[in-house]
């Protein structure tokens, strides 16, 4: 049985950009560095960071905090956070992916526009995800955040719309959740689409998709909390039924890959190549037997 790592899978720039920001931390810091919650949506990757000193803690841990090193992951954070660890006397590292900080920006400036002209900011994207808290929070929370066509619903359409995305959703999704925005707006002219989509995220759904018709079995490698992974484990499965996601290779099943001759192993913007090696060794380890 013939076992590939896909050459395009694993960590994004964002995401890499964070882990380096945080590694150079840890090996100036004479004591533990903090991240404001965990730094990649992978327990395999962030237990290898506390093993180095790096330290998840929630909001709430923040006025303990005095004098420490606080890490903003690449998610990004709202302005109060950053408010609120100046006042604590927080040095913070901001990892903001310079995509997300993009958007932070670009909401921003879509409120305004929508305040002076009595519409409304809509967002793709999943309900208390730390991304779009960061960027919801940029205007106090006063933007409408959907997750599905079924939540268009809620919306005034008979006022101008502002529609967003957070930057990890599906573009097919985004595409045609704007498509009906349009269609049932009062005036469609008074309806902005913005594709605020990562493409070094979307681009990998297509091959992803070849990727999976090209093996026999596909195991996708992902943390359970990341919304990336999702999107993608479900492209795979859409292009291969047999593709199965796991966290860690002490999951994989032997009798997933009866009669494969080929299977392939890829990943979220979130997963490690490290770790799609060590789930490689574990397979090849289990076909062995």
């Amino acid at each position: 049985m013939e076992v590939v790592i896909d050459s395009e899978s694993g960590f994004c720039f964002g995401v890499v950009r964070a882990i380096e920001e945080a590694e150079r931390a840890l090996s100036e810091a004479s004591g533990k560095v903090y991240s404001l919650g965990d730094i990649v949506h992978n327990r395999i990757e962030v237990q290898r960071l506390e093993r180095l000193g790096l330290q998840s803690v929630a909001h709430e841990d923040m006025e303990r905090l005095t004098g420490r090193t606080l890490l903003i992951r690449a998610h990004g954070e709202p302005p109060s956070t950053y408010r609120r660890a100046e006042r604590c006397g927080i040095r913070t590292i901001d990892a903001t992916c310079p995509v997300v900080a993009r958007l932070q920006r670009r909401v921003k400036k879509a409120y305004a526009q929508m305040h002076d002209a009595g519409g409304s900011v809509v967002l793709l994207g999943k309900r208390g995800h730390a991304e779009v808290v960061g960027l919801t929070g940029q205007v106090d929370d006063r933007v409408t955040v959907v997750e599905n066509e079924r939540d268009l619903d809620a919306l005034d359409f008979s006022r101008p719309i502002y529609f967003l995305s957070q930057t990890t959703q599906s573009i097919e999704l985004f595409t045609r959740m704007g498509r009906t925005i349009v269609e049932r707006a009062a005036d469609p002219s008074q309806v902005t689409i913005d594709d605020t989509i990562c493409r070094r995220v979307s681009n990998r759904e297509p091959h992803l998709q070849q990727f999976a018709r090209s093996v026999d079995v596909v195991i996708f490698v992902c943390g359970r909390k990341s919304s990336n992974g999702r999107v993608l484990f479900e492209a795979c499965s859409r292009a291969n039924p047999r593709s199965y996601n796991i966290e860690e290779g002490g999951e994989l099943r032997r009798e997933w890959f009866d009669s494969a001759e080929r299977v392939g192993i890829c990943g979220a913007t979130s997963t490690p190549l490290w770790l799609m090696r060590s789930v490689k060794q574990e397979l090849e380890t289990i076909a062995a037997r």
